[in-house]
């Protein structure tokens, strides 16, 4: 017997997730656990605290310099974080 209604387990559970407002929440968190990967371990090194408020990723840092270079890199740092989640998931980086 063949069934012609099979649907993908990845596909049910990204529904389940979407419908009980979970997916966000986990998409943020995965972010944020990406950081390190994407950033590179000297900036992790200088990172004290991440969170994300209305799609932007802020960022506090113990080094001015480091933070000044940053911000010519936030483009090329949202675009890495969210292709690091596979998702759309921050807009924008405030360096504090």
């Amino acid at each position: 017997m063949h069934r012609r209604n099979s649907v993908p387990l990845t596909d049910i559970l990204m529904r389940f997730l979407r419908d009980e407002g979970l997916e966000t929440p986990l998409n943020q968190y995965r972010l944020v656990q990406a950081w390190s990967s994407v950033a590179g371990e000297n900036v992790n090194a200088h990172t004290l605290e991440l969170y994300i408020r209305n799609q932007t990723l802020y960022v506090r840092l113990d080094s001015p310099a480091l933070r000044n270079n940053l911000m010519y890199a936030r483009r090329q740092m949202v675009a890495g974080l969210n292709d690091a989640v596979g998702a759309q998931v921050i807009a924008d980086i405030h360096y504090l």
